[in-house]
């Protein structure tokens, strides 16, 4: 019997195997055009644009920052990567993946795995690492659910946490054309590349 197809041919000209991922088959662009067109909150969102999960990468990366000042650059560069595995495998809001059950978090854990070691962070980040992007990404959901997706400060305090103001002063939820958004993602990955050294 025949196996069926597990790759998905990447716009680079590489074909990469969701099951077996290998950091050889990964490139920056191929992310950064794929989280562009991928929308969070399943597209449920005010705007003209939907909120891409590459536009979402870039606030977590940025209050990542925030909370933690005197990060590394590759910590940073795991927040800008933390949702990057959704590429191919697309966002699913969280009760979806706890329907989908176990399996989608092993697909998750490879690629984010092979990501990692291409751009030369450890397959793994350290535990404290992880949970402080975490949080990043919690105050980032807590601010898209009050600003674009509809729900009321309180529903959103509940289901994420209030950020502590300071955090999240002077940013603002940003809708715009992939292809802008698809830029600044490559070019915050290189920025933090440079940094790195």
């Amino acid at each position: 019997m025949k196996q069926p197809r597990a790759w998905q041919k990447m716009l680079s000209g590489r074909r990469l195997d969701l099951l077996d991922p290998t950091p050889v088959d990964i490139e920056i662009e191929d992310i950064a055009h794929g989280l562009s067109f991928v929308a969070r909150w399943n597209g449920q969102t005010l705007g003209d644009y939907a909120y891409s999960v590459a536009e979402h990468s870039l606030l977590v990366e940025r209050l990542f920052t925030r909370l933690n000042p005197k990060a590394p650059a590759e910590w940073k560069l795991a927040a800008l990567l933390h949702d990057a595995p959704e590429y191919v495998i697309g966002d699913m809001i969280s009760p979806v993946k706890s329907a989908v059950g176990p399996d989608y978090d092993e697909l998750d854990k490879r690629l984010t795995a092979a990501i990692h070691i291409r751009f030369g962070l450890p397959a793994t980040i350290p535990v404290q690492v992880k949970k402080q992007i975490k949080k990043a990404d919690r105050i980032s959901a807590w601010m898209e659910a009050t600003q674009i997706a509809g729900f009321t400060t309180q529903e959103a305090d509940k289901f994420f946490g209030r950020p502590v103001a300071d955090v999240i002063e002077g940013l603002h939820i940003v809708l715009r054309p992939p292809l802008e958004t698809r830029h600044d993602y490559v070019a915050r990955h290189n920025a933090l590349l440079e940094e790195i050294g």
